[in-house]
C-alpha cells in the first residue's frame, strides 16, 4: 500500500508543478486582474452597493425565502451552500500549510488572489447565470461547461473547441469533488480530531480509528447528499452561519489576548511577502516564488475563485438578475479569504505557535494556538477539532453537488445517483491516506479545473463587460435600457416578465 502512494506522490508532483508553477498562476492572477479592469474595479468603485445587496440584505424576503420551485433554492441557501464548499480545511490547515511552506508573507498573497478574485467569481457567477438552463427535472442547471459550450462554443469556428474544453472541465470537476471535496476534507478532519483511543496502525502514518471516523463521516454524509440539493442547502444556511459566526469569535479572542503581537504580526506579512532574504541553499527568486506560490495555491484552495465550481450552486438561485448572484460571489470571497482565513492567519502568528524554519504540523497548529488561551483540558484544540470536522463536512455536501453536476453534464440526469453512492463510498480513502499526498492530489485537481473555466471566461470578459455595464445602467443610473440576463430569448422574456412584476429584489 505504502509502495503505491509512493508512486502515486512522485507522479502528482510532476503534474502539479507544471499546473500551477509554469501556466496556472499566471492565468488565474491575469484574468483576475483583466476582469476587474474591464468591470472598472468593480470590487471597490461599488463597495456599497454589493454589500447592500448581499450582506444588507440578508433579512429581505426575496433573499431568504425559501421557493416551492424544485428549479431554484433561494440566494441566501445558494451563497451559504457555495460558502459550505468554500469554507473548508482551506481556512484552517491550509492558511496554516501556507505559513508553514511560504512564511507569514503567503498571507499576503492570499489576500493578492482575493482581491483580484472577487471579480473572477463574480464573472463566473454572471455568466453562469446567464447561460444556464433547466434540467429534464425542472432543476437549473448551469457552470463553466454551458458558458463553455454556449458561450465559447457560440463563437464563430469555435464550437468543437468549447465541447472539447466543456466535456475536460466536466471531468476535471469529477475529479477535483474527489480531491479537494473529498479526500483533502475528510484527510484533515482525521488529522485533527483529538480521540486516539483506537491508536493501533495499520501501516505508516495511518491508524485504527482513521478508518472509524471515515466511516461516521460517510454515513453522515450519505443521508444528507442522497436527499439532494434541497436538503444540501437546508443544513447549508442552518450551519454555515453558526460556524462562521463561532470561529470568528474564538478567533477574536485568541488574537485578542494577544493584542500586543498584532502589529508586529502584520508587519512580518508584508515584510515576509517581499523579503529577499535566500533560504540556505536556495536562490531570492526561488524564495520568492515560494512565498507567493504558497499563498496563490492555499488561496485558491479556499475561496476556489477560478475553478468556476461555486457557479454550479449559484446558477440554482432564483434571482433573475446574473449581476445579482454575481454579487454575492464578490462577498463569497471576501468572507472566505478576507475574514476567515485573515483570522487564522493572525491567530496563529499572534499566539507564538509559529517559528520561522521550525518543524511543524500544520493540522495541529491552530489547536496548539487556541489552547494558549483556553488551556484548561486542551478546550482550545477541541474547538478547533469541531470547527474542522463542521467546516470540512460541508465542503463535503458542497462539493458532491458540484461533482452531480458535471456528471450530469455528461452522463445526464438519471445517473447522478450512481455518482452520489460512489462519491459518498469513497469518503473513507481521505482517511486512508498520508496527510501531505491528499492535499497534493486535492492541488493537482485544482489546477486541471482551473484552466479550461478560466479559457472560458477570458473568452467572455467582453459579455461580462456588456452585462455589469448594463446592470449599473439600469439599476445605479436609473437609465431606461433593456436589460441582459440570459442567452436563451425564452429564458430572457420570462426573466423580464418577472422583473417587471418586481420578482427579483429590485434596487
Amino acid at each position: 500500500m505504502q509502495a503505491f502512494f509512493d508512486k502515486l506522490a512522485g507522479i502528482n508532483g510532476v503534474v502539479n508543478d507544471f499546473i500551477w508553477v509554469r501556466i496556472g498562476l499566471v492565468l488565474l492572477i491575469g484574468t483576475g486582474i483583466l476582469l476587474t479592469v474591464l468591470t472598472k474595479f468593480f470590487q471597490v468603485s461599488h463597495l456599497g452597493h454589493w454589500l447592500k445587496n448581499t450582506v444588507g440584505s440578508l433579512f429581505k424576503k426575496d433573499v431568504i425565502r425559501h421557493t416551492k420551485d424544485r428549479a431554484s433554492i433561494s440566494p441566501f441557501q445558494a451563497l451559504c451552500t457555495a460558502l459550505a464548499a468554500t469554507i473548508g480545511t482551506g481556512n484552517i490547515a491550509g492558511v496554516a500549510a501556507a505559513i508553514v511552506t511560504g512564511g507569514a508573507g503567503a498571507v499576503f498573497w492570499m489576500w493578492f488572489a482575493a482581491f483580484f478574485g472577487m471579480m473572477t467569481n463574480f464573472s463566473e457567477n454572471v455568466l453562469g447565470i446567464y447561460y444556464r438552463r433547466k434540467n429534464p427535472d425542472g432543476e437549473w442547471s448551469g457552470g463553466a461547461m454551458y458558458y463553455l459550450q454556449d458561450g465559447l462554443g457560440g463563437r464563430k469556428g469555435c464550437r468543437k473547441l468549447g465541447k472539447v474544453l466543456a466535456v475536460l472541465f466536466s471531468i476535471f470537476c469529477i475529479l477535483a469533488s474527489f480531491g479537494i471535496g473529498n479526500m483533502g476534507q475528510v484527510n484533515k478532519i482525521v488529522a485533527a480530531f483529538p480521540v486516539r483511543a483506537l491508536g493501533q496502525e495499520l501501516y505508516s502514518g495511518v491508524s485504527v480509528y482513521a478508518v472509524v471516523i471515515g466511516v461516521v463521516i460517510m454515513i453522515l454524509a450519505g443521508l444528507i447528499i442522497l436527499g439532494g440539493l434541497k436538503r444540501i442547502a437546508a443544513f447549508a444556511e442552518k450551519v454555515v452561519p453558526f460556524m462562521v459566526l463561532l470561529f470568528v469569535a474564538g478567533s477574536l479572542i485568541v488574537i485578542g489576548v494577544h493584542y500586543a503581537n498584532i502589529l508586529p504580526a502584520f508587519g512580518a506579512i508584508f515584510v515576509n511577502a517581499f523579503s529577499l532574504k535566500a533560504v540556505a541553499g536556495g536562490t531570492i527568486g526561488a524564495l520568492i516564488s515560494k512565498v507567493v506560490t504558497a499563498g496563490f495555491r492555499r488561496g485558491v484552495f479556499s475561496n476556489e475563485a477560478g475553478l468556476g465550481s461555486s457557479v454550479m450552486v449559484h446558477s440554482n438561485s432564483n434571482v433573475k438578475e446574473p449581476v445579482k448572484q454575481g454579487m454575492w460571489g464578490i462577498f463569497e470571497v471576501f468572507m472566505d479569504t478576507i475574514v476567515v482565513c485573515t483570522m487564522t492567519a493572525l491567530v496563529i502568528l499572534t499566539s507564538g505557535v509559529y517559528q520561522p524554519g521550525a518543524e511543524m504540523n500544520d493540522a495541529t497548529m491552530m489547536g496548539q494556538a487556541f489552547d494558549t488561551v483556553f488551556s484548561f483540558g486542551g478546550i482550545g484544540s477541541k474547538f478547533i477539532a469541531i470547527a474542522m470536522f463542521l467546516f470540512a463536512f460541508t465542503t463535503v455536501l458542497g462539493w458532491s453537488h458540484y461533482g452531480t453536476k458535471a456528471w450530469e453534464y455528461l452522463f445526464g440526469t438519471r445517473s447522478t445517483i450512481g455518482y452520489k453512492i460512489f462519491f459518498v463510498l469513497m469518503l473513507i480513502s481521505g482517511a486512508l491516506m498520508t496527510s501531505s499526498l491528499a492535499w497534493d492530489i486535492s492541488d493537482t485537481f485544482n489546477g486541471l479545473m482551473m484552466i479550461p473555466n478560466l479559457i472560458g471566461v477570458l473568452a467572455l470578459c467582453g459579455l461580462v463587460h456588456r452585462i455589469t455595464a448594463n446592470y449599473v445602467d439600469r439599476r445605479i443610473r436609473h437609465k431606461e435600457v433593456k436589460p441582459l440576463l440570459s442567452f436563451d430569448p425564452e429564458l430572457q422574456a420570462e426573466a423580464e416578465a418577472a422583473l417587471e412584476r418586481g420578482e427579483d429584489d429590485a434596487q
